[in-house]
């Protein structure tokens, strides 16, 4: 009952929770430099911070009257060079790979993609077979037959507008040739997650046999571009209509950095992803946890018995946090938690915690210091489970010990000695 009635008391915790919606690019700016407040990154941390909200934003969409935001449709790219400022948010998708042929456009303007998950090559016949050629007027005939098959099939892309082809498996050689000549941008051997985000972005189909190829199925992208970096060459698919899976090009002086960035951008559009899901964050600074620590104390003086010392030191535990972050700032943690439970007494607000900054303890919102209300939640949550699976398993070791001990209380009569 105490268990459930404890539940019930860490839920009203969420009337501390300020509401945000997916318009609010102040508020979730804020929830991104939060996180990023501790991260190696903290020289352009403001722009990344930009970059994850723009990303989150662009992929949201609203499904059975809520918001969703599937991070895994932002496609982190990292590429050395130049300087963490020009890492870039490109509205498409990014292929790490070259154009198919040295004579194609470099880049196509107004771009009408096809997409294919087929090999554009001479199907291998499923059973050996044996040919026998005799002259060489049949080796040209056999040749001429394989080049025409291969036309066909780029005939076909052709006639259905689409101007850039890019294809999941391989693209014979021949048909290179022949898609250079009439002037489509091919890549080939692109992954599957790839051709999956360039859907999302592109609004075109993935098809799976070159005959069912149509104009219906093609997609749309204003500029399909190939951008030599470094000594690697990219197939920038950019400026697509309101695409639904975006490309983040990390750049960076050294490969440690870049990847720190990945670390803290990830961190950034999770925290972003959550604000924006739930419509809901709460002040950072140990803010909630102290006062969810307050309620607690709170509601043991009115359980009394045994079970009060028991939600006393749930509170204590869930005050780690902020004694955590005073620790670390290097300040006095006795002296920040009494101004904190003071604070949280006199002026009833659930928003003040420790500025490790200034030493003191501050409005955490006028600080702009804000976390989604999920991960507070999945902190307490998790923490708690951990709690409880080791003391189930210490109360086990105790019971198998006692098991143990029962036998030895019976003894055996003792032969009687000489010195008795």
């Amino acid at each position: 009952m105490a268990t459930r009635k404890l539940a019930r008391k860490l839920k009203k915790s969420n009337k501390m929770a300020i509401p945000i919606s997916v318009k609010d690019d102040k508020l979730l700016l804020n929830v991104a430099l939060t996180s990023m407040g501790s991260k190696g990154i903290t020289v352009a941390k403001e722009h990344f911070a930009k970059l994850a909200v723009d990303a989150v934003k662009q992929v949201a969409e609203q499904k059975n009257g809520k918001i969703k935001a599937d991070i895994d449709l932002i496609k982190i790219l990292k590429k050395h060079g130049k300087s963490l400022d020009e890492t870039e948010l490109v509205r498409g998708i990014v292929i790490d790979k070259e154009v198919g042929h040295p004579q194609m456009p470099k880049i196509v303007e107004k771009a009408k993609i096809a997409l294919l998950n087929a090999k554009l090559e001479i199907k291998k016949t499923e059973f050996d077979a044996k040919i026998n050629i005799d002259t060489p007027e049949q080796m040209k005939l056999f040749l001429d037959e394989e080049e025409k098959m291969l036309k066909e099939m780029v005939d076909k892309v052709a006639a259905t507008g689409a101007n850039v082809l890019i294809c999941e498996k391989g693209i014979d050689d021949m048909a290179l040739h022949f898609l250079a000549k009439k002037n489509i941008l091919a890549v080939k051997n692109v992954s599957s997650s790839d051709m999956e985000k360039l859907a999302r972005a592109t609004g075109g189909k993935i098809i799976a046999n070159i005959k069912d190829l149509t104009v219906d199925a093609l997609g749309e992208a204003r500029t399909v571009e190939e951008i030599k970096i470094g000594e690697d060459k990219l197939v920038y698919v950019k400026e697509c209509k309101n695409p639904k899976a975006v490309t983040i090009v990390i750049r960076g002086g050294a490969e440690h950095v870049i990847d720190e960035a990945e670390r803290s951008l990830h961190d950034a559009l999770c925290v972003v992803r959550n604000a924006i899901e739930d419509g809901k964050i709460v002040a950072g600074g140990g803010a909630p946890e102290a006062e969810i620590a307050k309620q607690l104390r709170s509601y043991a003086a009115e359980v009394g018995a045994r079970q009060q010392l028991a939600i006393e030191a749930y509170a204590d535990a869930i005050e780690v946090i902020p004694l955590t972050l005073a620790e670390n700032a290097g300040l006095d943690p006795v002296d920040i938690m009494v101004a904190l439970r003071t604070e949280h007494d006199n002026t009833h607000s659930s928003y003040y915690g420790v500025d490790v900054f200034s030493g003191k303890i501050t409005n955490m919102l006028e600080l702009n210091v804000v976390e989604p209300l999920r991960v507070k939640q999945q902190i307490i949550k998790s923490s708690t489970e951990a709690a409880n699976m080791i003391l189930k398993i210490d109360d086990l070791i105790a019971a198998k010990g006692m098991e143990k001990e029962a036998p030895k209380t019976s003894k055996t009569p003792r032969e009687p000695s000489d010195f008795d």
